[in-house]
């Protein structure tokens, strides 16, 4: 397996992934999640904060994971993660159903992470073979011009 860092914004690829599901529901499997982490907040002297009020607060990490495979092979992988800092909440009973791992559909992914401002957004691939980087090119391209090979043939056979 080779992996390689995207330089296509992440906002830009999943905005294509829509589009294109869209018009070819099958053509990709997607799984889409968040984990939400709650911890301690370190003393710093940014925050300001005394010991007590430490204690009244916890950090909570989310991060977002998008995986895009084919829907009919495994040489290539596409993933769009995001890492964003909430910051500072009160302590409270909801902090412990946080930390589980939640899926999601493609259009919440975008919703709810997909956004400026939301989180630092990086995207990888993995290829498995020759085959496989030479098919993730093709994707890349096409998400590169926005083209969309899925609506282009369901046009020609109307």
């Amino acid at each position: 397996m080779a992996t390689y860092p995207i330089d296509i914004d992440p906002e830009q690829i999943v905005r294509w992934l829509l589009a294109e599901q869209g018009a070819t529901p099958s053509l990709f499997r997607f799984d889409a999640r968040r984990v939400s982490e709650v911890c301690d907040i370190p003393p710093r002297a940014e925050y300001h904060l005394g010991d007590v009020e430490r204690e009244d607060l916890s950090e909570v990490d989310t991060i977002a994971t998008l995986e895009v495979r084919p829907a009919h092979s495994s040489d290539w992988s596409l993933t769009v993660s995001v890492e964003d800092e909430a910051g500072p909440r009160a302590n409270g009973k909801e902090g412990d159903a946080s930390s589980l791992e939640q899926q999601m559909d493609l259009a919440s992914f975008y919703h709810h992470f997909i956004r400026p401002g939301r989180g630092i957004a990086t995207a990888t691939a993995e290829t498995s073979n020759e085959a496989g980087e030479g098919h993730l090119k093709e994707l890349l391209d096409a998400i590169l011009v926005d083209r969309h090979p899925a609506k282009e043939t369901a046009g020609r056979h109307v």
